[in-house]
């Protein structure tokens, strides 16, 4: 018999199960303060989960948890296509979900909030959700992540120039830290492709011959 099938023969629905679905549902206590506002669902979601933590002053706690459970959803492709499928009844994913969590030893306030997931039919969210917690973590520590493409790898001297170029300017605060991250695109050809928050700067060689290339069609 399949995990979800010894799981769903267990389903018990719990009244105080859908009272914590109205309290996460809702939006951030004003005494909280949320260092990002995000829209949609992952990001009302992760910013009720942001706000609960830091009343209870377990923000870390809570990340570490979300960072374990991205793990294993990356590593286990049964846990992935429990969280990605969506089912029938969702009673039978909330069951499933407590069995989950009392594996890995998440906190109460992780496996809470899992639970409201699989109530209001949201699992399907979680990798979406996670990501979202993370940007909200990554403005409460005054951090600005930035992601550098490049046709090919570059050298730790590069890196360390280019990250002291950017700490520098107008683009990142006087106040914030700079966390930088690079990956590898050959489909650019050569230059770079600086990507953060919702600002993206391309000077790609890819882009210029795209760009060349729209001017003489124009010219035509």
């Amino acid at each position: 018999m399949s995990f979800l099938n010894r799981t769903a023969s267990k389903v018990v629905r719990s009244p105080a199960l859908a009272a914590s679905v109205r309290t996460y549902a809702s939006s951030a206590p004003a005494a909280v303060q949320v260092p990002l506002t995000l829209h949609g669902i992952d990001g009302r979601y992760a910013t009720a989960l942001f706000s609960a933590a830091a009343k209870k002053n377990a923000l870390p706690t809570v990340e570490q948890d979300l960072t374990r459970l991205r793990t294993l959803i990356e590593k286990d492709a049964g846990v992935r296509t429990f969280f990605s499928t969506p089912l029938a009844d969702r009673s039978v994913k909330s069951q499933a979900v407590k069995s989950i969590v009392s594996q890995g030893r998440y906190s109460e306030l992780t496996q809470n909030f899992l639970n409201v997931l699989a109530e209001n039919g949201r699992l399907d969210q979680m990798n979406k959700v996670i990501a979202a917690f993370e940007q909200l973590m990554t403005a409460h520590r005054g951090e600005v992540a930035v992601t550098v493409t490049s046709a090919k790898d570059l050298d730790s001297r590069t890196q360390r120039q280019l990250r002291d170029i950017l700490q520098r300017s107008s683009l990142i605060s006087k106040d914030s830290k700079l966390v930088m991250s690079t990956k590898v695109d050959p489909g650019i050809l050569g230059g770079l492709i600086i990507e953060m928050s919702e600002k993206t700067i391309d000077l790609s060689v890819s882009s210029k011959i795209n760009k060349l290339n729209r001017l003489l069609a124009e010219a035509i």
